[in-house]
């Protein structure tokens, strides 16, 4: 694991609408700008074009016309390849996608490329036949019709974005942002990807099982009387929380705090105390060196059984690979807090 070379692909011939250049400054943001107090090397991020000009059509007066250094070429030597978007009227209309581009994501994953799609950049993937038997997203707005043109992709409409190891996609928008966190976070671990989370002012992880259909409706005093109790429950992860603990400390029913969390934050109070947990074992393993049974007694996880089985299951190795991965660079003292 560490940092690598990122490939991001622009497809300039029908230019870059102006409502693509939020999933194409994503990448850019995340792992364009050197971070040396974090990770030394930091990534390096290439603009890829497809060689083509920008034509008239329907994103000629809205969009821009982008050069750039790279061309698909450069796409097979890079680490990851990300695809923010893709023409609208290759969504919505069925044009097809340039062949270049399909050739080249297609040679770019047979040279070991780690391949990523951003909102309708999953269309990309789908066509060149990579996400064919496998569990993907994109943005609502648009899974039926990815499920409809690619009846081999198994089309999850309801997630922020699914890893399948090699191959990852998210849904629009600010999921986008949620994957590329997440990426990090593989690659250089917990710290550093929250620490470039705060930098960014955005959340430090959402997992990508949450709900891409939050209720933004709730009323802002009931995210701040769900706020106290979060943190406390944060503060209080070695205790064997329930439900009707912190709906107890919020002064609600059980009923109306899993509603109103749910709402809020788009998954269970169990699943959000389950990735808190999860949070703070890779903390405790990145930045102490606690015994593995310690870290799952502070963390509510129990045995390093239990801790074992989660990190398995959600994270995808081993309580003592993960920290093998990650060694701690400067003593931290354990904490009970969160991230």
């Amino acid at each position: 694991m560490g940092a690598g070379s990122v490939a991001v692909v622009v497809t300039e011939e029908i230019g870059v609408p102006s409502w693509d250049l939020y999933e194409l400054s994503i990448p850019c943001t995340v792992f364009g700008k050197p971070q040396p107090d974090l990770a030394d090397p930091w990534y390096d991020l290439r603009l890829c074009g497809t060689g083509a000009t920008a034509q008239d059509g329907p994103a000629a007066g809205t969009g821009l016309a982008l050069r750039t250094r790279y061309g698909l070429e450069d796409l097979a030597g890079a680490d990851t390849v990300i695809v923010p978007s893709v023409p609208d009227a290759c969504v919505e209309d069925g044009e097809p996608l340039p062949p270049a581009l399909i050739t080249a994501l297609r040679r770019a994953y047979d040279a070991g490329a780690r391949m990523v799609s951003l909102c309708t950049g999953a269309f990309a993937l789908a066509e060149a036949g990579l996400l064919d038997g496998r569990r993907a997203t994109a943005h609502w707005m648009h899974t039926a019709q990815l499920a409809r043109r690619y009846p081999k992709v198994h089309v999850d409409d309801s997630v922020l974005y699914v890893d399948d190891g090699d191959v990852l996609t998210s849904a629009g928008l600010t999921a986008g942002l949620d994957l590329c966190l997440h990426l990090v976070r593989r690659d250089l671990g917990a710290r550093v990807a929250n620490q470039l989370a705060r930098r960014m002012v955005v959340p430090a992880h959402r997992a990508g099982g949450q709900a891409q259909f939050i209720d933004l409706s709730v009323p802002g005093t009931d995210d701040e009387g769900l706020g106290p109790v979060l943190d406390w429950a944060r503060a209080h992860l070695d205790r064997p929380l329930t439900v009707e603990d912190l709906a107890r400390r919020a002064a609600m029913s059980p009923r109306t705090f899993y509603r109103r969390l749910r709402a809020a934050t788009g998954t269970t109070p169990l699943q959000w105390l389950l990735n808190q947990r999860l949070a703070r074992a890779q903390n405790l393993l990145e930045s102490t060196d606690l015994p593995i049974e310690k870290v799952g007694e502070l963390t509510g996880l129990g045995t390093a059984n239990n801790l074992r089985h989660h990190f398995v299951k959600h994270i995808g190795v081993s309580p003592a690979d993960y920290r093998r991965a990650f060694p701690r660079t400067t003593p931290e003292p354990p904490s009970q807090s969160g991230e």
